[in-house]
Parts: structure tokens; sequence; C-alpha cells
């Protein structure tokens, strides 16, 4: 490709989405599209093979991305100027051959199905390396405590592996959720007829099918832009899994929890402050999760206006943005991949989250430790009092809760030999993280078995003798 990164690519656009998407490959979606026309109505019999291959050649000449643009202005579509300079590159036959009986649109879409293929391809690549990386550390950390934290508060102990585990479930989904999507060829005419093919326009789109590797629909789906929100709802899943891991490494690395950090030399500095070592690729991840939902909501829109047979206006907006919010969920996949690939995770400050609370964090691990001595409700009680006067106070809640715990074992006649020790039995976070083990155990037998998952033919559409029963 020779698409020039622009200023700020390589922060918002980082990865291969972004070259699949490109101008140039956008002209080569419709050249390869043409073509396979040209072929395709030579397998039904429409056209004569040598001027099949003569167009098939002609398609392989370059074609200038920003000339094709600006003459496109006329028409309001790059089709139209292509088809044009295709023909005048044959002669007779062969240059009457070049787009019979397609529409502007059918190139268009069909195109943008290649375009789309390729770049969720590299999309998938990159959750799946993410999700690896993920894997990596929930198994290397399956069973350290650390705190586990609800509405931004510390909660109750969970593992940083569990933790990890969990964001290597979500890209999984994720990229399962992209390969599930099958792009389909387009090829109706003008208005959805197939007219224009005289009676063989059913067996052209089912030899254009093949050729692409697309699945073929019963109906063109010019208006009934399914396909296309279907995608962008999954590249916004895709982005939401991807905000989501890179947030939570964004504030585990914040200087007050430090518990985890990206190991790249050289990068993260500050222009100004000589010590800041900023996550930068969770940093960059998480700004692509921002931008995809308002790009998601612009397809979704553009979808709910198509009018009639063909749409004045909504097809035209699906470009840009369908593009920017494959090359940004892209950008985000690949930075996120970057992170996990490069995150150590600190023992020590995991460690020290967890003492931050003063043992705050275990209340409900003694609850449910005291409960067989003291009944459900009397253990709850006792532990909220000790919560509550340990806050109150400011003493430590280990403190605290053995001195309770003393006076109500004394007044059951149950005085413990060393109530500091009972305490520190009851607050010990690796009795608090419940199946967290198992459940990192879990996840990556899963993937175990898994041996080939969807993922790997994310680029590739079902079976092509195969044909919807929708459009």
């Amino acid at each position: 490709m020779t698409d020039r990164p622009g200023l700020f690519d390589p922060v918002l656009a980082r990865g291969e989405a972004r070259a699949a998407v490109a101008d140039e490959a956008w002209v080569a979606a419709l050249l390869e599209v043409e073509a396979a026309l040209a072929q395709a109505s030579a397998d039904a019999g429409t056209l004569d093979r040598a001027d099949a291959d003569a167009i098939t050649d002609a398609c392989r000449r370059p074609v200038d991305a920003t000339s094709l643009g600006e003459e496109a202005a006329a028409s309001g579509n790059p089709v139209v100027p292509l088809v044009a300079r295709l023909r005048r590159g044959l002669d007779g036959s062969a240059a009457s051959g070049v787009h019979r009986g397609a529409t502007s649109q059918d190139v268009v879409d069909t195109a943008a199905m290649l375009v789309a293929r390729r770049a969720v391809a590299a999309i998938s690549a990159d959750l799946r390396t993410g999700a690896d990386a993920a894997a990596d550390l929930a198994a290397a950390h399956r069973d350290r405590p650390a705190a586990g934290r609800t509405l931004l508060q510390q909660a109750a102990p969970i593992t940083a592996g569990l933790r990890c585990a969990g964001w290597c479930a979500g890209l999984d989904a994720a990229a399962d959720a992209l390969a599930a999507w099958r792009p389909a060829v387009q090829l109706g005419g003008a208005v959805g007829t197939l007219a224009a093919f005289d009676g063989h326009g059913r067996a052209v789109r089912a030899a254009l099918a093949r050729r692409l590797d697309l699945v073929e629909p019963v109906l063109a789906w010019h208006t009934e832009r399914g396909r296309i929100a279907e995608l962008a709802g999954l590249l916004g899943r895709a982005g939401a899994s991807v905000g989501s891991v890179a947030t939570d490494l964004v504030l585990l690395a914040q200087t007050e929890v430090g518990e985890v950090r990206e190991d790249v030399p050289g990068r993260g500095g500050s222009s100004t402050l000589p010590h800041k070592r900023n996550p930068v690729a969770a940093v960059s991840a998480r700004a692509a999760a921002v931008a995809a939902p308002g790009l998601v909501a612009s397809l979704l829109t553009a979808a709910s206006l198509h009018e009639h047979e063909r749409a004045a206006g909504p097809w035209h907006a699906e470009w840009r943005p369908l593009s920017e919010l494959l090359r940004t969920v892209g950008s985000g996949a690949s930075w996120l991949a970057d992170a996990l690939g490069h995150l150590v995770v600190d023992p020590d400050r995991v460690a020290a989250s967890l003492d931050v609370t003063g043992g705050l964090l275990l209340a409900e691990q003694a609850t449910t430790g005291l409960r067989a001595r003291l009944g459900h409700a009397a253990a709850k009680d006792l532990v909220t009092d000790a919560a509550s006067r340990s806050q109150d106070e400011g003493r430590p809640f280990a403190d605290v809760l053995a001195d309770v715990l003393a006076d109500a074992l004394a007044a059951l006649d149950d005085p413990p030999a060393d109530p500091a020790a009972e305490v520190r039995a009851l607050l010990d976070p690796s009795r608090a993280v419940g199946e967290a083990a198992a459940l990192v155990d879990d996840l990556l037998a899963s993937r175990s078995r898994e041996t080939q998952r969807p993922g790997e033919h994310a680029d590739r559409g079902a079976p092509p003798d195969k044909r919807e029963d929708h459009p």
C-alpha cells in the first residue's frame, strides 16, 4: 500500500486494518469486483471468455485513487468514472462487457464486503493476540490474591489471574462474534430485478459469489442494510471489549495503584515531566474505544433511512464511517494486544492494595468465617459493628475485630486463646477468593479445547455453494 499515514494515524490508526481500508485498498476491491463480474458472466455464458479475460487484464492496471475520487464528484460515486476508464482501455465487445447488468451500488457494496472482510481478519487477529497475552497473565497469576473493586471502591478479594481471565474471555468473545459475520455479494441491477441480465442474473450472481467467496443472498440488499448494521454492532462490541480492558489497565497503572505497567523502554514519556511513564498503549486503545460508538451510530442511522429500491444519500453516508470504524476498532485492538503483550504485574503493589483498607476488604470473608460459631445474623452484626468502629476511630480493622470478637466470644463462655491469631486467619486473602483459581482453570481449559476457533476463518464467507434463505 502507498497510503501515507497522517499526523495522528500512528496513534489513532495503528495496525493492519488501516491498510485494509486505505483508498488504494478500496480501489483495488472495486477493480476486483469488476473483474470477477466479467468472469462470472463468462461462467454463466453471457460473455465470451476472451472478453472476460481482457476485462480482467484491464482491471490489473493501476488506478490513482485521488484522481478517481475527483472524477467521482460528477456522478456521486467512484464506479462511474472507473467503468469509463476500463472501457476506454478496451475495444469492441470487451468494452461493452464491462460492468454489464450491474449498477454502481452493486460494485461498491460488494467491494465494501471485501474491504471489511480483510479488515475484520486483521482486527480478529489482534483481538486473539490480546486474548492470548491475557491468558498467559491469567495462568501466571492464577493464585495471586488481589483487591476486587466495584463502583471504583474495594469490595472483596479476587485473584489477579481471574481479572486477566476476564479480559481474555471478553476479547475471545468479541473475536468469535466477528468471525460469525458473513459478508455477502451484492448484485441486483438498477432496482434489484436483475433485468439487464436477460434471464441469467441469478446464474451470474451465483458465479460472482463463488469467485469472490462471498455468501449469495436470495435478494439484493440495496436498501435492506442489515449486514452493515450487524457489522457495525459487532465492531462496536469489539470496541467495547477493548475499551473495558484498556480502562482497567489505565486505572491499575495509576501512580497511587501501580499494580501493572507497560514494560516498553523509551515509551510513555511526557513533554514536561521527566518522571512520567504513561501507559501509552492502553491510553491509545481506550481512545479508539471512545471513538467507536459514534461511528456505529452513524451507520445505524444511515441504515434506518434507506428508501425504496436505492437510497438518495444514506447509502453514500455509509462509506466513510464504515472505513473509519474498521480503522478505529482495528487500532484499538492492535494497541491493546501491544499493551497486554508488554504488561507487567507488580506483586508487591498488588499485595499493598490488599492492605490499603486495613483489612476491611476481608469483612465479608470474616462474616463467613464466624457464621458457624455465631450464626449468620450475629456474625454479620459483629463484623459490621467492627467495620464501622474501625472507620470512625481510624483504627485498623483487624485490631478492632479482635477486640469485638474477644468480647462476643467471652460472653458466650467461648473465649479465643489468641483473638489476634484467629482474626489473622479470618482475614487471610487467599481464603477469600472463592473458586477463582478453578474459574481460571476453566477458562484456560476451554481455550485449549478449541483447537480451531471460528476466528481463524474470519476473513472468509460461508461456503460459496450455499445461498441464504433471507436477504
